[in-house]
C-alpha cells in the first residue's frame, strides 16, 4: 500500500515533465501558435518560457513581455524570476541589464538548463560568440534534450570559427527537432562549412 502511495505522489511530477516536454516538443516543430494556446493559465515556469518564446516567433512582442513578466512576478530567491527578467529587458533592448538577470538565474541554478540558455540569448545578442556558445554547451550539457540549445550553440559555434563543435550541435539539432523550422538554414550551412 506504502509503494501504491510513494507512486501516486510521484506522478504529478512525471506528468509535469511530461508537459514540459511535450511543449517544448512543439515549439521545437515550429508549432509555436499551438505552444501558446497549450501553455493556458499554466504555472509552471518551463512551459511559460517556451510560450514566451512561441509569441516572439509569432511577432506577438506584447503577449511575448506578459509571458516573462509573468515569470518575472516570481519570488528574487526563485531563478525564473531573474530568467523572466531578462527576456523582458532582452525584448526591450536592455543587453546589459538582461545579462546581469541572466547571470542572476545561473548563479542561484547552475544546474537549470533554462537559465543557461537565457545568458546565451542574451550573449549572442551581444554578439559575443564565445560567452554565448559556452552558455549553449552548458545548457546542452544539462539538459541535451533542448534542441534549441544545440542550434543555438552550433550557430554560435560557427560564428565563433568553430566548424568542429559547429557540427556536433547541428547534428544533435537535426536529431531531436527533425521538422523545425531552421532545419533548412542547419543543413545549408553545414553544406558550406562541408565543402570548403
Amino acid at each position: 500500500m506504502r509503494t501504491l502511495a510513494f507512486a501516486f505522489l510521484l506522478m504529478p511530477a512525471f506528468a509535469l515533465a511530461q508537459d514540459v516536454a511535450e511543449v517544448r516538443r512543439m515549439f521545437e516543430a515550429g508549432r509555436f501558435q499551438q505552444v501558446v494556446e497549450s501553455a493556458g493559465d499554466t504555472a509552471v515556469p518551463a512551459v511559460i518560457y517556451t510560450a514566451a518564446q512561441s509569441h516572439q516567433k509569432l511577432g506577438a512582442t506584447g503577449e511575448a513581455r506578459a509571458a516573462y513578466e509573468q515569470l518575472a512576478a516570481r519570488g528574487q530567491d526563485d531563478p525564473w524570476h531573474f530568467i523572466g527578467l531578462s527576456g523582458r529587458q532582452l525584448l526591450d533592448e536592455q543587453t546589459a541589464a538582461a545579462l546581469e538577470s541572466a547571470r542572476r538565474a545561473v548563479a542561484l541554478a547552475p544546474q537549470l538548463a533554462d537559465a543557461h540558455y537565457q545568458l546565451g540569448l542574451v550573449q549572442a545578442k551581444r554578439e559575443d560568440w564565445r560567452a554565448a556558445a559556452e552558455a549553449f554547451d552548458r545548457a546542452a550539457e544539462l539538459n541535451p534534450a533542448i534542441a534549441y540549445a544545440h542550434y543555438y550553440g552550433g550557430l554560435m559555434h560557427y560564428r565563433a570559427g568553430r566548424p568542429d563543435r559547429m557540427a556536433i550541435h547541428f547534428e544533435q539539432f537535426l536529431k531531436l527537432a527533425p521538422e523545425a523550422p531552421e532545419r533548412p538554414e542547419v543543413l545549408q550551412i553545414m553544406r558550406t562549412v562541408r565543402g570548403r
